[in-house]
């Protein structure tokens, strides 16, 4: 495994080969260390790859050695996943060009990954009115005092509030960038960019070291999109990223809604159209969490079970009254019988073990 992802990164330096293309190479040769060593004339036998791309898969032959790129990304702490990784998040392989490779700093939550914390994208505008922050601020802290992960991309105005009020409602969010995963774009977000990285997960298809370009952001939005279960567009103009988002959205069949606003404010505008061709609009924190509660449930991905490592009888108390489900803090305490110190204690050894998982609001989960 270690050896073909180093191939997914190597192939990730050739010019003019994108997710799609990738797809195809390691459908036609099964792998692609087998690709990468390929004849270029066989190459040619898979849709798409004309002499420019093959002049390109030569150039990147001559100059990237696999095992030596694949030392160096970890040598440098350049954490990632490729489709082919359990790890690797289950609903992006769904969409029809997942990332080949997504560079990722911060906390791994695993079930996050599977589906089984669902995922919200809250997208909008730059220049956000009064209006709009002060709503996404209500609906970001909603979902995160709810469970729900929140997802946006760490620009200015609606993405930063996101961000912003989840980690201050004690939730988790994602940040999804069009820089690398070490550029910090806007950098008035570096203190914003810290605390993602304590309390969530930060995103990037792009290599360390990208720096931002206009022509980053729309695929990146698709990433947004992607990742969750519904996006949610705060504030947007009738020529808005976040509207990119939504149609990204509706391609992969996910729930669009749309906060609605004022006629005379241009910020409503793209808002009021997608709610015009069938976007559900946002009419408050109550409304919004139950319409999110009725998306069906992921079926769940069977997993290998592992034999349980050894536990002291304190460890084993905690762990059994830890259920499946989001169990509260205050139920541990009460169904172990321990003090609220020995299993605070318990409860972090068990993280540290993969056995449990922590989420908003004091509550704790089975693996």
């Amino acid at each position: 495994m270690l050896e073909e992802r180093a191939y997914w990164l190597a192939w990730s330096q050739v010019l003019g080969v994108g997710p799609i293309l990738l797809q195809r190479l390691h459908q036609h040769f099964g792998t692609l260390a087998t690709a990468w060593d390929a004849p270029l004339e066989k190459l040619r036998e898979v849709e798409g790859i004309g002499n420019k791309v093959l002049d390109a898969v030569r150039e990147a032959r001559s100059r990237v050695d696999p095992e030596t790129l694949f030392q160096q990304h970890c040598e440098n702490n350049f954490n990632f996943w490729t489709p082919i990784d359990e790890e690797y998040p289950r609903l992006l392989l769904e969409i029809p060009s997942p990332p080949p490779i997504l560079y990722y700093r911060g906390q791994v939550n695993l079930q996050e990954n599977l589906g089984s914390i669902p995922a919200i994208g809250i997208v909008g505008t730059r220049n956000a009115t009064e209006y709009g922050r002060r709503w996404t601020k209500k609906i970001s802290a909603a979902l995160a005092q709810h469970g729900f992960t929140v997802v946006s991309g760490m620009a200015l105005g609606i993405d930063t509030e996101a961000h912003r009020s989840c980690l201050d409602a004690g939730g988790r969010t994602i940040a999804v960038l069009g820089t690398g995963i070490d550029t910090i774009y806007p950098h008035s977000n570096n203190k914003l960019y810290e605390q993602i990285q304590q309390q969530g997960l930060v995103l990037s298809e792009y290599p360390p070291g990208t720096q931002p370009e206009a022509k980053n952001f729309p695929p990146r939005n698709r990433i947004i999109a992607g990742l969750c279960r519904a996006i949610l567009v705060m504030e947007a103009a009738k020529r808005s990223g976040a509207l990119i988002t939504s149609r990204y959205a509706n391609e992969f069949n996910r729930d669009v809604y749309a906060l609605p606003g004022s006629l005379n404010q241009p910020q409503s505008m793209g808002c009021l159209e997608l709610a015009n061709r069938g976007a559900q609009m946002i009419l408050g924190e109550g409304s919004l969490l139950e319409m999110l509660g009725e998306i069906p449930q992921l079926d769940r991905l069977e997993q290998p079970s592992k034999p349980l490592p050894a536990l002291s009888p304190e460890l084993a108390k905690v762990l059994d009254a830890i259920a499946p489900e989001p169990v509260s803090f205050d139920a541990i305490v009460q169904n172990s019988g321990l003090s609220t110190g020995d299993v605070s204690g318990a409860i972090l050894q068990l993280e540290l073990l993969g056995l449990i998982t922590s989420l908003p609001g004091m509550r704790y989960q089975r693996l």
